[in-house]
């Protein structure tokens, strides 16, 4: 979040702070360390894949900057960027099946970020994984389930995230046909059946999970919609949606509690910087 901000808003008042703060942490020593336990045989499924997904989004954050600080920062995380990415290669032709959570464990999310990735980099062997593994897992999808979502701790909806990680995959002909397919329940008259979820106790750290759904709905609905094809009549009604559930999710970011606002604030910042 704080790399991105940095990028995103370079006169930032707190840019100072952050610049310290980060100098701090990726240092040769820190990187080493926790490239070092990943490599530990019980830290085999450590942070997997939710942690992987968001080292691979930093890498791409650092690399799309050509401030000379950053750039060192870059090349320190270096170490750790390349065992996740070694860790992915060998995990994903082992997963038969992909797993369909609203947590930490969406194998959909962490494809996206994934891809993104290597596209900011270059990585062109390990997109080819990524394209090939998602394509799999996802391909011949339909109907996706969306009016049992959510389940009561998501922060993520499990349905949206895999159409957010195929208009990455496909071509978007391609895509809005799949889409059809996928969900067809968004028509080009109609609006998306798809309220934004309301925290009941934003102090439950599980509870609060809703607040960062809203959020992370908002910012694939609105990929989902920029994925299609530029005449696609869904694309209105997907943008709808997400407006709602960006004015819902945003409204929560500072809810005065601990148990959303030490997280919350990552998937606002992530949703408002989309390219």
């Amino acid at each position: 979040m704080l790399a991105r901000l940095l990028r995103a808003t370079p006169g930032l008042a707190s840019g100072a702070r952050i610049r310290e703060s980060l100098d701090g942490h990726f240092t040769d020593e820190a990187v080493a360390a926790e490239t070092r336990y990943l490599g530990t045989p019980g830290a085999r499924a450590f942070e997997r894949p939710y942690g992987w997904a968001w080292t691979l989004r930093l890498a791409a954050e650092l690399e799309a900057s050509e401030d000379p600080q950053v750039r060192a920062w870059r090349g320190r995380i270096r170490p750790l960027e390349d065992a996740v990415v070694a860790r992915l290669q060998d995990y994903l032709p082992k997963l038969t099946l992909p797993v369909r959570s609203g947590v930490h464990q969406d194998t959909a999310f962490a494809l996206a970020q994934a891809l993104d990735y290597s596209r900011a980099t270059g990585r062109k062997d390990f997109e080819k994984v990524l394209i090939s593994r998602a394509s799999f897992y996802y391909g011949q999808d339909r109907a996706c389930p969306l009016g049992y979502e959510p389940s009561g701790e998501d922060f993520f909806s499990p349905c949206l995230a895999e159409a957010d990680l195929m208009r990455r995959v496909l071509a978007p002909k391609d895509f809005a046909r799949w889409l059809h397919r996928f969900l067809p329940q968004i028509s080009g008259h109609k609006a998306f059946p798809l309220a934004p979820a309301v925290v009941t106790d934003p102090s439950d750290p599980r509870l609060v999970h809703l607040d960062g759904l809203n959020l992370s709905r908002a910012w694939m609905l609105r990929g989902i919609a920029e994925g299609l094809p530029p005449g696609d009549a869904r694309r209105a009604a997907l943008l709808k949606a997400a407006a709602t559930h960006e004015t819902a999710g945003l409204a929560r970011v500072t809810s005065g509690d601990y148990a959303g606002e030490h997280w919350l604030a990552s998937f606002a910042v992530y949703l408002l910087t989309q390219p």
